[in-house]
Order: C-alpha cells, then sequence, then structure tokens
C-alpha cells in the first residue's frame, strides 16, 4: 500500500513516533442526577471491595483527549461499540463560541438585589475566543501546517482504534481541508479493507463566489475495525420513500391489509412502506437546525451538528446499552443523542464551556440518566511537574523539583522569590504570596498555616510581610475554604485573596508569549433560612452563624415534631466574578449581579466525596430567568454540609460549603 509520509511521522532513529501512553486516574468532580438510594449502592460497592464501576454512569471528561485516550484504555481498550469525532479541520472558528449576558431580573426584586443598578430588558450576546489552554490544542494541531495536523490525528486515531469493540465501527467528520489526507492515515490504521463508506453530507447553504464550484458539502469517513460490525440497515433512520414512478412500475401487488409490496422470484416481498435504504449522500440533514440562532437545537457554537444527524449514525451502528464515545465533544450533541436512544456514552472535551453546554442540554432531557463530570486533574499536574521539574530529590538549576515549581509559578505571577519561610513564598505589591501544591487543593489547614507564619514573621526589611495581606495561588480550593479561611484571616486581621492558578501555565508557548492571567475566586453570597430558627446570611468574609430557637433531637429522641423543622431555603444574594475575561462593552451590560449567573447547583448532603447534584436551575432559549431561591426538607435531623455550585456565562464554576444543623 502507497504510504502516506509527512514531518514528524518518524523520529531520528526512523521510528514511528507513537501517541503518548500515560494512563491517569480519572477524578469525578460532579455526579448528576443521581439518587441518594443509588449514591448509596455505589458506595455499598466500594466498602465490600467491589469495583463501584459496576453502577455505570456515563461520563463527561474535561480535558485534552491526548491524555484522556490513554487513560480511558485501561477500562475500555476494545469495548467501545462506535466512535463518532468532529475534529478541528477549518483553522481559527473550533473553540468560539457565543455567550448570551441574560436580562436583568424584573422589579420588584428580592432583599438585597437591587444596589447594582436599573433593570433592563435587552439581552446581549457576545462572542467568547478560545482560551489559552484551547490555542494550545490549536497549535499542537496546526502549529507546524498540515504535518503536525496529520500526526496529531494519526496519535487519535491509532487510540481509537484500540479502544474500539470488534464489532465497532468510527465516523469521522471532515471537509475539504482534510479529508483526502485524512482517509490515507485511516486506511493506514485500520486497512483498506475496512473502508465502508465515504458518505457525502450537503450543507444548506454554500459559498457564494464566482471563481469556482461553491462548497456544499462535509463528508463523514466510516470505518470498521472488523467484518462483523453492525449496521442496522432497517432502522427507518435509515430508510427513505421510494419515488412515484418506481411505485407506480414495481409495487403492484397488494396484500390481505392493502399494502403494496414487490415481490422477487425468491418468495421475499419488499413493501412499499418501507421505504429503501438510503444511499451514501445524504441530502436530508437540516444543519441549520443547529447552527441558526433561531433553531432550538442552537446552543452558540458554530461548528455544532444537528441531531439527526448523529442520531442516524448511532441508530445506523449501535444497539441500545451499546457504548458511544466522542472525544471532541463540543455542544453535546453526541451525549444529547446517545442519551435519548438509550446508549452509554462517555463525551470529552478541551472547552470548560462545551462541558458546561453539554451538561445543561443533558439536564433538559427527560429522565436524564445520572451521569459524572470528570477531569484529570491533580494527576494530570503531577506529570507535567515530573516532566518540567525533574522527579528526584534535586530538579532543575539544582532547587528540589517543589522549589523550582515554586519559583517558576511566582515568575509567571510576576512575584519574587523569598526564603526562610515554610508557608511563604513570595512577595508581589507590597503582599505576601503563597503558591499550592499541584497535587492537593488549598484546604483550611493550609490557610491555617499561612496566617499563623504571616503573624510571626518578623523584620523591617525588604523581605518583610507587608500589612497588605497574602495572595494564596491554587489550582483546586476546598469546598469550605471562602467561608472559614475568610473568617479565620479576618480575626487575625489580615487580607486574603485567593488566586487560581490557570491550566495555561503547562503550555510552554502560552508562558513563552506571556499569554498567562490569574483570576481571584469569584465570591458568591448566599442566605440560608431554615424553618423555626432566625434567618443566617453566608457572606464572604464571615461564616455560617445560626441561633436555634429549639433545641436539636437527642440521640434517641421521637421525631414527632412537624418536619418543617427541618426544611432548609437557601437564597442567592450576591456574585462578584473578576470581569477581566469578558469585553468592556459586555460588562457594560451587566446590569445586576444576577446576569453574570447561567447555572447552580445544590448538593444537600456532601460526604466529602464529590459534589452530587441533587437540584439544579439554569437558564434557557425559552427562559432566560433564573431561580434564585430553593427549599429543601430532610428526612432526619442532624448536621449537614451544604455545598452549591455556581456557573457562570462563561463556563467557570464557584463553590460554596454550608454547614447547618437540623431538628
Amino acid at each position: 500500500m502507497t504510504e502516506l509520509i509527512w514531518d514528524g511521522k518518524y523520529d531520528q532513529d526512523g521510528k514511528r513516533v507513537a501517541p503518548l501512553r500515560v494512563a491517569l486516574p480519572f477524578q469525578t468532580v460532579e455526579t448528576v442526577n443521581e439518587s441518594a438510594q443509588a449514591r448509596q449502592r455505589a458506595l455499598d460497592l466500594f466498602s465490600a471491595g467491589r469495583d463501584p464501576r459496576e453502577a455505570w454512569r456515563n461520563r463527561l471528561i474535561w480535558g485534552d483527549k491526548k491524555y484522556v485516550l490513554p487513560s480511558l484504555l485501561e477500562e475500555f481498550a476494545g469495548k467501545v461499540n462506535l466512535v463518532y469525532i468532529d475534529p478541528p479541520f477549518n483553522v481559527g472558528a473550533d473553540f468560539s463560541f457565543t455567550a448570551t449576558i441574560p436580562t436583568s431580573p424584573p422589579s420588584p426584586l428580592l432583599p438585597g438585589e437591587g444596589r447594582r443598578g436599573e433593570v433592563e430588558d435587552e439581552t446581549t450576546t457576545f462572542v467568547k475566543e478560545p482560551s489559552v489552554i484551547e490555542m494550545k490544542a490549536y497549535r499542537d494541531t496546526w502549529g507546524r501546517g498540515m504535518d503536525s495536523y496529520l500526526q496529531w490525528f494519526y496519535e487519535t486515531v491509532v487510540l481509537l482504534r484500540e479502544l474500539l469493540a470488534e464489532n465497532g465501527s468510527i465516523y469521522v467528520h471532515l471537509d475539504w481541508h482534510v479529508g483526502h489526507y485524512a482517509k490515507a492515515v485511516m486506511d493506514e490504521i485500520f486497512g483498506q479493507e475496512s473502508f465502508v463508506n465515504e458518505v457525502v453530507l450537503q450543507l444548506q447553504a454554500g459559498q457564494r463566489v464566482r471563481t469556482f464550484f461553491p462548497r456544499k458539502h462535509d463528508i463523514l469517513l466510516f470505518y470498521a475495525k472488523d467484518k462483523s460490525f453492525t449496521f442496522n440497515s432497517d432502522s427507518p433512520l435509515l430508510r427513505e420513500p421510494y419515488q412515484e414512478t418506481t411505485l407506480n412500475m414495481h409495487f403492484t401487488q397488494t396484500d390481505e391489509r392493502g399494502r403494496k409490496y414487490r415481490e422477487y422470484p425468491s418468495g421475499k416481498r419488499f413493501y412499499a412502506d418501507e421505504g429503501k435504504m438510503i444511499s451514501d449522500v445524504w441530502t436530508d440533514i437540516p444543519f441549520q437546525y443547529a447552527t441558526s440562532p433561531i433553531m432550538s437545537e442552537h446552543t452558540g457554537y458554530d461548528t455544532q451538528k444537528p441531531e439527526k444527524l448523529l442520531a442516524r449514525i448511532i441508530t445506523a451502528s449501535s444497539n441500545e446499552n451499546d457504548l458511544v464515545l466522542d472525544c471532541f465533544g463540543g455542544s453535546g450533541t453526541t451525549a444529547a443523542v446517545a442519551e435519548k436512544l438509550n446508549r452509554r456514552w462517555i463525551v470529552c472535551d478541551l472547552g470548560r464551556f462545551a462541558i458546561h453546554t453539554t451538561r445543561k442540554r443533558l439536564l433538559s432531557i427527560d429522565n436524564v440518566r445520572p451521569f459524572v463530570v470528570q477531569n484529570l486533574g491533580k494527576y494530570e499536574r503531577q506529570v507535567w511537574q515530573k516532566e518540567e521539574f525533574g522527579g528526584g530529590a534535586v530538579g532543575a538549576n539544582g532547587h528540589s523539583p517543589q522549589q523550582a515549581y515554586r519559583e517558576f509559578t511566582l515568575k509567571l505571577y510576576n512575584a519574587r522569590a523569598i526564603t526562610g519561610y515554610s508557608w511563604l513564598h513570595g512577595v508581589k505589591g507590597g503582599r505576601m504570596v503563597h503558591v499550592g501544591a499541584v497535587d492537593a487543593p488549598i484546604s483550611v489547614g493550609d490557610v491555617t498555616n499561612i496566617v499563623t507564619e504571616f503573624k510571626r514573621a518578623v523584620g523591617t526589611g525588604k523581605d518583610a510581610p507587608a500589612k497588605n495581606g497574602v495572595d494564596v495561588l491554587g489550582w483546586d480550593f476546598a469546598f469550605e475554604l471562602n467561608e472559614v479561611a475568610r473568617q479565620q484571616a479576618a480575626q487575625a486581621n489580615i487580607n486574603i485573596h485567593f488566586v487560581r492558578i490557570p491550566r495555561d501555565v503547562m503550555d510552554k508557548k502560552a508562558v513563552e508569549q506571556g499569554d498567562i492571567r490569574f483570576f481571584e475566586l469569584a465570591a458568591l453570597t448566599v442566605g440560608v433560612v431554615i424553618a423555626s430558627r432566625k434567618a443566617a446570611k453566608q457572606s464572604p468574609n464571615r461564616g455560617v452563624e445560626i441561633a436555634s430557637d429549639t433545641p436539636a433531637l437527642a440521640g434517641g429522641a421521637r421525631e414527632d415534631r412537624p418536619r418543617n423543622d427541618r426544611t432548609v431555603t437557601l437564597t442567592l444574594e450576591d456574585f462578584v466574578i473578576p470581569p477581566d475575561d469578558v469585553p468592556e462593552e459586555v460588562q457594560k451590560a451587566i446590569k445586576h449581579w444576577s446576569q453574570w449567573i447561567d447555572y447552580w447547583a445544590v448538593d444537600w448532603d456532601n460526604k466529602g466525596d464529590t459534589f452530587h447534584n441533587e437540584w439544579q436551575t439554569y437558564r434557557t432559549r425559552k427562559s432566560n430567568e433564573l431561580q434564585k431561591s430553593v427549599a429543601h426538607t430532610y428526612d432526619a435531623p442532624g448536621e449537614y454540609t451544604i455545598v452549591v455550585k455556581v456557573i457562570d456565562i462563561l463556563g467557570n464554576d464557584t463553590t460554596k460549603a454550608i454547614r447547618v444543623k437540623v431538628g
């Protein structure tokens, strides 16, 4: 077979450059729509020494497929029945999306809501450009032109083939830019004999040109891993009506039920109302349903694909309960359609907003099955730290890997490294700086140590801690951090800021180009009311203080008091988001704090394991109003930890832990 060669396909020794095969554990950061009973069953499996994965949950994974795919191999090699991918093939537009600023809430406002401007009815939209980490994916894909694209595509398809079951199939969605090159790569990996179809997808709108024929189609490359591949030719989605002339000429017989049919010499009957098999030219896919803002499917992604397309592919090449994989999830069409067709699914994407869009889209489906949101989190960062700063006792510049990592981060934060302290690592603008570890969230205990060391530090020289306070830099933060830690710092008369270290610091190109930006955590204020108790406000600067009018039930006491004693009502009261990532014209359009919020959810009984989404509300295309208050009645008295998660209009999340005692 003729081989396609590109720069980077072989190394200096003439060996094929293989895909990265670092298998990392997944971290579950959120479980959505799972009942308390199902949650307990999963815990029981774990405590019994059995694999909790026996309780299947669909997976929505935020991360780079370079790490996600090899990490899936351990569990899913040879188990995926269908792969659909829509990889970036048109430079520039693949990571952009249209974000919407919702209208301000109508008057009258809830208490505390009216202090940020007047109500306005107009809705504002803006195009959110790719993040730095998404641009890294673009550079990895197109940095050296077609050569880097082909190597990137080759490595992706190699791993996908290993994930496919023997009866599995893969559909690759492409256009004229790379379709011909991609087919040569697919032939090399799967074998020419595994090629099934090149499907032509007619687009509704073509180009307006006069110098060449307008381009008006995409293609699907359809390959099977083995001759035993699944193909449901009798599915109604794969049938189309016969033309009238064909019906009149060939379907001339009628059975006892009045159905017209055509009978072959073998005796087999073909009924007119069953239609015929569609060809490999699909002209009936309504792409405008996904790309037009006025259509119900549209989510804001320019590259969004219509549900009918995925329904046809999934119905053709999988059966109920089969596993479908899409590692370029985008707006979540594959996940949504697989869910509706009762398939199991794994969908991943690099974009935070893509994950949020998919989450909302799934929640809009009636009786959506439980699913988890996962990432590679600290494990990906551990690999990065080891590769960048070494894994031994001595790393870069003769320093320990941890020290080298801290100095690197401080430099990106424009801070100066200092020595002589355990918890204070740098100085910037008169403020001390702490750099959190790559593999652990900033905890309340960390803040206790930071505050203690800050108070003990002495001296008047340039390294003396200034009165301005401390910036605490971290990758992740404990749920309760904002409340307890800020209260702790305030009591010590220390101003403290929590600043998130962006994933972008792991991108060498972004570092070289100075594209790294740090953002302070958003501040969320939640009001808490317990029935028959005094109201308490949760603010960024103090903890929750709930004064009880009635004593809590003692152990063994009868539970004959009204259940409304166990009802907790939460109300969003304020949300302050750093506006740096939003265009100035959009900032001006924000008249009320609630316009920043797109979605919020509650875990009413957090066990410290992961966030379990037990209730949620969010804005939709039909209604951009946001419910700001929710009540919950507990079945039993006791102390509970409530976690509130807010996701803003850009897909960034903010969490808050609240401890309550009901009884």
